[in-house]
């Protein structure tokens, strides 16, 4: 599978690109760790990206996640992740929306048509709702780049990820399929 953009293409990872990935979290770890999650140390190690690929995989075949490698067209260089996350079904049929860019490419435009890459996914092939995504308030660019591709802003989720051992007040930004 393969998602195209006119700069930049999506596809899931597979384990022949688990050195790129390593690369890519290993150059931008400090600045990927202002915004993300905490990370065990052994998510920089090779066989630390081996397994986050696989276990991506099956996630996507149990439709419970949808995780992409974001790549340059030119080059074919990996430059980012992007992922559709908690994937709910039933009456919801919602799910939440991460990233991360490296900071070499941040400004350029990447991000805006890949989410609009990934919201197109989301919403034709997948048949979503409801797709959101939680950024932390004084990261301007990111609540940008959401709003660019369609995103509304509603409200503030107090304390709600921990991020570097503190919890941290998330701006919830959601887009709604209008077709269902």
């Amino acid at each position: 599978m393969k998602l195209e953009g006119s700069r930049v293409f999506l596809k899931p990872l597979e384990s022949v690109d688990a050195e790129k990935s390593l690369q890519l979290e290993v150059r931008n770890r400090m600045f990927f760790e202002e915004y993300s999650i905490d990370r065990e140390e052994s998510y920089y190690t090779l066989e630390g990206q081996l397994e986050r690929i696989k276990t991506n995989q099956e996630n996507m075949s149990q439709d419970q996640s949808y995780s992409f490698g974001i790549f340059l067209n030119e080059s074919k260089e990996l430059i980012g992740n992007i992922g559709l996350y908690k994937v709910e079904r039933g009456p919801a049929q919602s799910c939440i929306v991460g990233y991360v860019l490296d900071k070499e490419h941040n400004g350029k435009g990447y991000m805006t048509e890949t989410i609009r890459l990934i919201v197109d996914y989301a919403f034709s092939v997948l048949k979503l709702h409801r797709l959101e995504a939680g950024v932390e308030p004084d990261n301007l660019g990111s609540i940008r780049v959401l709003e660019k591709s369609g995103f509304l802003q509603e409200g503030i989720a107090r304390k709600n990820i921990k991020i570097n051992g503190k919890w941290t007040d998330h701006q919830i930004l959601a887009i709604i399929n209008e077709d269902m």
